[in-house]
């Protein structure tokens, strides 16, 4: 299947204690961290491009920009959506939201390129 701009998905979890930012290090309180959030919405992007790519390959995430605009508690269910925008040769743009049960939390823009899985790990680890 083709890669086209519209494609989107989303995903969405719970809020656990192991998500806040005092947990992942991010900051000292038991709210909703923004590293979570963006993997997350990362998470919705690789879902938008599930079924499109062949056996040996995938995407990595190559930048992000995102405003974590509201907190979210302990408990509450959180969703990212991803939607495609721009599909450039072997880069793909996408918009960006998360919403808590209360309204959105969260937005940007994220950018992943399509790599062959094994010769990307190749060269990761030919660092060692």
């Amino acid at each position: 299947m083709e890669i086209t701009v519209g494609m989107k998905a989303e995903v969405s979890t719970l809020v656990e204690r192991e998500d806040t930012a005092k947990e992942v290090g991010s900051g000292d309180l038991l709210v909703y961290a923004t590293p979570c959030m963006v993997a997350l919405m990362e998470g919705a992007a690789c879902e938008a491009l599930a079924g499109c790519l062949s056996d040996t390959q995938t995407t990595v995430g190559t930048a992000l920009n995102i405003a974590h605009i509201s907190a979210t508690p302990v408990g509450l269910e959180v969703r990212a959506e991803a939607e495609v925008t721009a599909v450039e040769g072997k880069v793909i743009t996408f918009a960006v939201r998360a919403y808590d049960e209360t309204g959105e939390i969260g937005n940007g823009t994220h950018k992943r390129v399509i790599i062959n899985s094994q010769k990307f790990l190749d060269k990761a680890y030919a660092k060692l």
